[in-house]
């Protein structure tokens, strides 16, 4: 349908009158765009295999060509033109069929048989079972010429091997005529022949789904009662109780996970995808690559896909090849906001993605980010131009795309990626040394534990503990003789410095998110024996011995550049944690100052200077490992400089700061503010101890108590220390609180002004005029 309705688009704006319509099917075909072969590399798996293909084969491309070259030179100004042009065509296509027939045969082999091609001859009589192992004997015999046999659909004679063989052609030719299987390379002999192969421009849509078949959205629409459940294990059983009753909708199911995973199997194994096909990929990412693939040297490719094409880790190694080569030549990234597409999510981010061809460079990248109309790309402090540099600075270890919104943010982020350290620099690579360890400032390892699908066998709820006979113990847990089960903790449980933020609900109306946050009263958590209600509990035995620690820095792993806070880090208590949050652990040099260091390390992260500068790599709702170990933090050296002598003075009489160093260092004030908005209930009591908060007898002191006013005041002056720990000035830091609409929003509405920005304010003129730390 979508052929035809682009011949007759293009026929009525192109129509003459008194002349023919022009014949236009050699230019609009139809096929799935992503599952094809390529000649050549088939030509290399038959010589593997010892099977011979004539020249005579490849003469048929030239014929082809040929005749659509004469097609071509036709302006079809009479009925006789434009009947000879579909001849041509025609014949072109006939020439061509035979090739076309091996080529589909070849993908449906990679579809029907995981391993295919063997690399031997040997090898095909390991592949599959006794009837696959006849039917290959036949086709693949000395004797055989493969492309004639596939020409004639089937082989004549009789006996057990030539039936195999037949019913594995019938098979073949079935999954190639339902696939659509479309060769790019022979369908379009013109494009691909001579010097420069390859069109001159590729402009697509490609979808935006996912090749994994998705559990939930698939029975959502057949059998909402599975989708319902919240966690993975329960709709597992529930799955296999319609296996065993032998309920239509498990075959169904079946078919439709048996195919998905083949579809993924031969996109991933093909070869076609190097830089794109791994993992759990997304169809459009394959689109851009194929497109790449089809482009000629000096051609451009224009793309409409999601934003992730330029920040994602899977496309990392495509979009620094052409971000960091000068390939690049425009990324125009804009939020949805229900003004595009009705239906996706108003946050979601897509762009329009233009970059060369091998041998097509830009002198800068024409870049814009959160755009919500075209016309904001006629705004010079919107549409920027990045140098392939550019981008090695802000992400140097995978060259992704930072998301500037205006020419004042590309400044500032650059200006504090030229003076600071990045948290991990990878190494790479170097001929005569090999791997090159990464550079890291700070002794830091990321840390992930449990994935809330994969391991929720391993989740018990309250009622389920209370039914194998647990009784509740303090600090939250649960126990039964020596037996204990700890909290598992998800991203929405915390904020910043705050690990008592809220409760877990459950609301099973709610099919995409059951799991919801109540936020604690701050009545409630002024009691320290007040924790928050987790959905799950995980038995301490099930926690990996290497991750078994008395509390360590986490942070949510779900986020969005348009939140109140991009980096959401708090100091976490012993317990599981679900895939929601990431965890900061120290590396094996870092055990011994873990206590120390980690206290300014979280500072660091909560800071909004930092946040300011994580906002600019942030495209979608993961805050990925790659992404925050590519962002700018402040070295450990700058810790130990003493403070200002009027910012120590100030904090001294607002009682924020206790001490009798005549010259406090920084860590002297961060370590002691950490301590206090961290350890405000007593299962963090092994934070304190490490920190020497503790009486004469070495007891560790009470919590201290929540106080809104305090934590705001303590925030504050983390928040203008910080700021001038980066080198920014008092005009850089307005800005970039500005940055921040909710937490304005939220202060406004609290106290009828921004009272962030004027404490952060008046904090940070005491640093004048030594406000920059180089």
């Amino acid at each position: 349908m979508a052929v035809e309705l682009a011949k007759t688009a293009l026929w009525l704006h192109t129509f003459t009158v008194g002349a023919p319509l022009s014949f236009l099917d050699h230019h609009l075909k139809q096929g799935d765009s992503l599952h094809g072969e390529r000649l050549d590399a088939v030509q290399k798996g038959l010589g593997a295999l010892g099977m011979l293909f004539q020249q005579g084969e490849l003469d048929r491309l030239d014929i082809a060509a040929r005749s659509l070259e004469q097609v071509a030179e036709f302006t079809d100004v009479d009925i006789a033109q434009a009947r000879l042009s579909k001849q041509l065509s025609a014949d072109a296509d006939a020439q061509v069929a035979p090739l076309h027939a091996l080529l589909d045969f070849w993908r449906a082999m990679r579809w029907l048989v995981p391993g295919w091609p063997p690399e031997k001859p040997d090898k095909l009589v390991r592949l599959g079972d006794e009837p696959l192992r006849l039917a290959l004997a036949e086709l693949f015999a000395p004797q055989r010429n493969l492309v004639a046999t596939l020409a004639a659909g089937q082989l004549e004679g009789e006996g057990a091997d030539v039936a195999a063989a037949n019913a594995l052609l019938a098979r073949t030719r079935e999954l190639a005529g339902r696939e659509h299987f479309f060769h790019w390379w022979t369908a379009f002999p013109t494009v691909f022949a001579g010097a420069n192969p390859g069109f001159d421009a590729v402009i697509g849509n490609p979808p935006w789904d996912r090749i994994k078949l998705q559990e939930v959205e698939w029975f959502a629409e057949r059998e909402p009662a599975i989708a319902a459940q919240p966690r993975a294990a329960d709709r597992k059983a529930l799955i296999a109780a319609l296996r065993t009753k032998q309920a239509p909708l498990a075959a169904e199911y079946a078919l439709a996970t048996a195919r998905a995973e083949a579809n993924a199997r031969v996109l991933s194994k093909a070869g076609d995808y190097p830089l794109l096909g791994g993992g759990d990929v997304n169809l459009y990412s394959l689109f851009v690559e194929r497109a790449q693939a089809l482009v000629q040297a000096k051609g451009v490719v224009a793309l409409l896909t999601p934003s992730g094409i330029a920040a994602d880790k899977g496309a990392a190694e495509f979009f620094k090849g052409i971000a960091t080569t000068g390939r690049l030549g425009a990324l125009f990234d804009f939020e949805n906001r229900k003004v595009f597409f009705a239906d996706v999510d108003s946050r979601f981010k897509f762009c329009t993605l233009v970059f060369g061809g091998a041998q097509r460079v830009f002198e800068s990248a024409r870049c814009a980010f959160f755009l919500h109309a075209l016309d904001e790309l006629d705004d010079p402090q919107r549409a920027l131009a990045l140098s392939a540099m550019d981008f090695c600075l802000v992400n140097p270890n995978t060259g992704a795309a930072p998301i500037f919104r205006s020419q004042r943010d590309a400044d500032i982020t650059m200006r504090i990626y030229r003076q600071h350290p990045v948290l991990v620099r990878h190494g790479g690579t170097n001929e005569s040394r090999g791997r090159l360890a990464d550079a890291k400032p700070w002794p830091v390892q990321y840390a992930r534990m449990f994935d809330m699908t994969n391991h929720s066998t391993l989740f018990k709820k309250s009622a389920e503990l209370q039914a194998q006979g647990f009784e509740t113990a303090p600090l939250g847990h649960w126990r039964k003789g020596e037996l204990a089960a700890l909290p598992l903790y998800e991203g929405k449980m915390v904020q910043a410095f705050d690990h008592r933020a809220a409760d877990v609900v459950v609301n099973l109306e709610n099919l995409k998110r059951a799991a919801q946050q109540e936020a604690l009263r701050s009545e409630e958590k002024r009691s320290a024996g007040r924790y928050p209600k987790p959905q799950y509990w995980v038995l301490r035995h099930e926690i990996p011995r290497s991750m078994s620690w008395d509390y360590c820095l986490a942070y949510k792993s779900v986020t969005a550049p348009s939140n109140m806070r991009t980096m959401i880090a708090a100091l976490i208590p012993a317990c599981g944690v679900g895939n929601s949050m990431a965890m900061l652990v120290p590396a094996p040099d870092g055990h011994a100052t873990y206590p120390r260091w980690v206290a300014l390390l979280l500072a660091n992260i909560n800071s909004m200077a930092y946040d300011f500068s994580l906002r600019q790599k942030v495209q979608g709702q993961n805050l990925n490992w790659f992404i925050v170990e590519q962002t700018c933090v402040i070295a450990p050296a700058h810790f130990d400089v003493p403070l200002p002598p009027t910012f120590t003075a100030h904090m001294r009489q607002s009682g924020l700061m206790n001490g009798h160093h005549e010259h406090p260092s920084v860590a002297d004030f961060v370590i002691p503010q950490v301590l206090a908005l961290s350890y405000t209930a007593h299962d963090l009591a092994p934070f304190a101890r490490d920190l020497g908060f503790v009486d004469e007898q070495g007891q560790v002191l009470p919590p201290f108590t929540w106080n809104d006013d305090d934590r705001r005041a303590r925030m504050a002056a983390l928040d203008a220390l910080f700021f001038y720990l980066y080198g920014l000035g008092l005009d850089d830091a307005a800005y970039i609180l500005d940055t921040f609409p909710i937490v304005r929003q939220q202060d406004m509405a609290a106290f009828g002004h921004y009272r962030t920005k004027d404490a952060v304010l008046a904090l940070l003129a005491l640093f004048e005029p030594a406000h920059a730390v180089s």
